[in-house]
């Protein structure tokens, strides 16, 4: 029941998610922050989700340093296919 309230009062999954996205391509103000850091105790689910996205995330970057000498490829690149993997995976 606590955390129910919690997620509705101070940040819904939706949110919490795309804060994840945000923080891994920009920094996001210390509220937003704070946050974030307080739904992921609290949230099973958001703590699985932020475990696979550091994964994915980690994985593209080594693949695309290896890769650095064929291409250069900035973060931003990065960003948009890991958001077109995402989106293709349709996870809520």
């Amino acid at each position: 029941m606590l955390k129910k309230i919690i997620h509705i009062i101070f940040l819904p999954c939706s949110e919490a998610t795309l804060l994840m996205e945000k923080r891994n391509a920009e920094n996001i103000s210390p509220k937003e922050n704070w946050k974030l850091n307080l739904h992921l105790k609290i949230c099973k689910w958001c703590r699985a989700y932020k475990e696979k996205l550091e994964i994915l995330d980690d994985i593209l970057k080594r693949k695309f340093y290896q890769e650095q000498e064929k291409q250069t490829v900035n973060d931003s690149e990065i960003q948009g296919f890991k958001n077109k993997i995402l989106g293709n995976l349709d996870i809520k």
